[in-house]
């Protein structure tokens, strides 16, 4: 069978749930045996997210190949429980820069270089690139922004010259629109959905299916006059309604028939009904939880939750696994300092110190951290918060109050944490750190060792800075233990405290790796003692 190609769009505004929506319909295709990818493709002329601010844009998710990638594709792999690779994200910056480059070294033998068609046709390349690996029955592409928006234009014009090439049956158009509820109507209103048909339809673009997002249920007129102005199907008019949580999306776009819709329209195979009875358990327990933890996120970030998305969805992962209901106390590690740690932590079940970059909020990391290591709470660090939890213990146990990570303070004499050798003579952000995954090696009998059940195991990162190995024969001598090493350069991966409940920090980002189907050890099992603190106290 032929690779088949849907495109989901977005109208009215943005933040409507185009990657919710792909992910679903992706995982209900699945689940019916077809095997199925999805990519995003980013109207930004940054190359990738990696350098932008992640009030700006969320958190940069990695993946397994290094790429420093969009948000979205963290929901891809979490619904799928596939990776994704660099293939998946592509943004005008990266198609502009190849068709730049391509230029300089001649390709296009003296010709004008212009949007359509050198831009619209390396699009088109991209967009057909996983399709043609042979993988796939299906590849759902994203489209970012807003239909309407002069950064999507390519894009759309492209999606109008692949249908066309493609042929008939050959690929799906689905708009994510809106119905606005109008308080003082008392009414959902359809006309702006009418207009973002109407541009796509203008950039000649004819919508398949329309997802509506609507606070309130959509009545059957309102559908058929939907449908006659935006000249779809009745039945392909699909009502998307807030949900309790985005797992129950699949089962909603199940109960809506846009899978179906989907199969028809590509004259797919009528395979078996979608299998999802993991998915319904997972749900199960999920919404059933017999025990209840406050777990302590601290970070910098913490006024965009979006900023630590992996986090969030790997602890209703591991909540769910443990049939427990996690609630997260957002704190900001500015307010922290050694006065008021304690009313911020003292009701807490454990603490997770969250990954960042940069000088502002340390201090109150490292606040957090001693108060949780002097009064037994479970602790677990991620990346920075690993880099914290080694420069307090240097600070506070060892004696070396001076110790500090180059990267807050160059000149420090005791470097516990310091630049990567590989990255001295970089100067240029992007793409720059250590990305994607390394092998590391778990020491047995170590609670690392315990929680994975396993000596190697392979983990993403995204980090410029390393433990120090100078100090690792102090540290270990006063009972802080590297329980994780990478095989190859040596560079410490895990630390723990063996005398401690549960004081577990990596070096790199277990939650890129945690799915549905495949809730991440580390945050299980830190949910798990967050636990037995709990009945504990």
């Amino acid at each position: 069978m032929a690779t088949k190609y849907i495109f989901v769009t977005g109208g009215v505004t943005s933040s409507l749930g185009k990657g919710i929506i792909s992910a679903s319909l992706a995982k209900l295709l699945q689940a019916r045996g077809f095997s199925v990818t999805i990519q995003k493709f980013d109207p930004y002329i940054n190359i990738d997210p990696g350098t932008m601010n992640p009030y700006e844009h969320g958190e940069c998710f990695v993946t397994e190949d290094g790429a420093e990638t969009d948000l979205d594709l963290g929901h891809y792999e979490r619904f799928l429980n596939r990776p994704t690779s660099q293939a998946n994200n592509v943004t005008t910056g990266r198609i502009y820069h190849h068709v730049i480059t391509q230029e300089r070294q001649g390709a296009f033998l003296g010709k004008t270089v212009q949007v359509v068609p050198h831009i619209t046709d390396e699009i088109k390349r991209r967009l057909l690139l996983l399709g043609q690996s042979g993988e796939y029955d299906i590849v759902i592409t994203e489209i970012g922004g807003c239909v309407g928006d002069i950064e999507s234009l390519p894009f759309i014009e492209a999606v109008r010259q692949l249908r066309w090439e493609l042929g008939v049956n050959e690929s799906c158009v689905i708009h994510l629109t809106l119905l606005p509820y109008l308080k003082a109507a008392g009414e959902l209103k359809t006309k702006p959905t009418q207009h973002s048909v109407r541009s796509l339809s203008e950039a000649g673009v004819q919508t398949d299916i329309l997802v509506c997002r609507s606070e309130h249920p959509i009545p059957v007129e309102m559908r058929k006059k939907i449908a006659l102005f935006c000249n779809v199907k009745v039945n392909s008019v699909i009502e998307s309604l807030d949900a309790d949580t985005i797992y129950d999306v699949p089962l909603l776009m199940r109960k809506e028939k846009l899978d179906e819709r989907v199969i028809n329209k590509l004259k797919l195979p009528h395979r078996a009904d979608p299998d999802l009875d993991a998915w319904k358990e997972f749900l199960g327990r999920l919404k059933n939880p017999t025990a209840e933890v406050n777990i302590a996120l601290v970070g910098k970030y913490v006024e965009l939750k979006d900023a630590y998305k992996s986090i969030i969805e790997s602890f209703i992962h591991a909540g769910a696994a443990n049939e427990c209901k996690v609630n997260i106390k957002w704190l900001q590690s500015e307010n922290i300092n050694a006065e008021n740690v304690a009313s911020f932590l003292h009701d807490m079940d454990g603490v997770l110190v969250a990954p960042g970059f940069g000088e502002r909020g340390f201090a109150g990391k490292l606040e957090a951290i001693r108060y949780v290591r002097e009064n037994r709470i479970p602790f677990f660090g991620i990346c920075l918060g690993m880099q914290c939890a080694s420069v307090e213990f240097a600070r506070n146990v060892l004696g070396l109050k001076d110790a500090a990570s180059t990267e807050m303070i160059p000149d420090t004499p005791h470097p516990v944490i310091d630049l990567m050798e590989g990255q001295k003579e970089i100067t240029e952000k992007g793409g720059t750190m250590r990305l994607g995954a390394y092998t590391c090696e778990l020491k047995r009998g170590t609670k690392a060792f315990s929680i994975y059940g396993k000596s190697k195991i392979s983990e993403r990162h995204r980090h410029r800075y390393e433990f120090n190995n100078k100090y690792l024969a102090a540290f270990e001598e006063a009972g802080m233990i590297a329980s994780g090493i990478n095989p190859d350069t040596g560079l410490v991966e895990v630390i723990e405290l063996p005398e401690h409940p549960w004081f577990v920090a990596a070096q790199y980002h277990p939650e890129l790796k945690s799915t549905v189907l495949n809730p991440h050890p580390l945050f299980v099992k830190f949910v798990k003692a967050a636990m037995n603190y709990n009945k504990s106290n």
